[in-house]
């Protein structure tokens, strides 16, 4: 396995699945790629409250985006990291992104949202595993957070 790929929301248990992947990376000297989907800009503001006061526009919600994987990036200790943000479908662009970075397999976390939420958004994980013909490290996070 050559190339990994790290599917990150802006969820607090972000961290734990960089870490747990750059870790499964490290150890199969793979190359890591950072990747954050933007699907609808306006469940930032009603789901992520620490950066909402932050945004003012898309523009500005991808500069976000791009500072919170290169901080990433940075605790990882690792300059060559890729990082990616996209516009999109959740997993249709974990997905496509996969494909396009030749990844060997995808790195997401799981945890449990409010019930309003998964009827809006649906189950990332659950749609990536579906669709994937890569291998997946699906990381809970749920019980870590709690």
């Amino acid at each position: 396995m050559k190339n990994v790929l790290i599917a990150l929301d802006y969820d607090p248990t972000a961290k734990i699945v960089a870490d747990k992947g750059g870790f499964l990376s490290k150890t199969m000297n793979a190359k890591i790629t950072l990747l954050h989907v933007i699907s609808k800009p306006v469940l930032y503001y009603a789901s992520y409250h620490e950066i909402a006061p932050l945004l003012k526009n898309e523009d500005e919600l991808k500069a976000t985006s791009k500072l919170f994987l290169d901080q990433l990036k940075k605790d990882l200790r690792d300059e060559s990291i890729r990082t990616i943000v996209k516009e999109g479908d959740t997993s249709d662009c974990i997905l496509k992104t996969a494909k396009d970075t030749n990844a060997d397999v995808i790195v997401l976390g799981t945890h449990s949202r409010k019930w309003l939420e998964n009827i809006v958004m649906g189950s990332v994980a659950e749609s990536v595993l579906k669709h994937s013909t890569l291998p997946l490290f699906i990381i809970p996070t749920k019980k870590q957070r709690d």
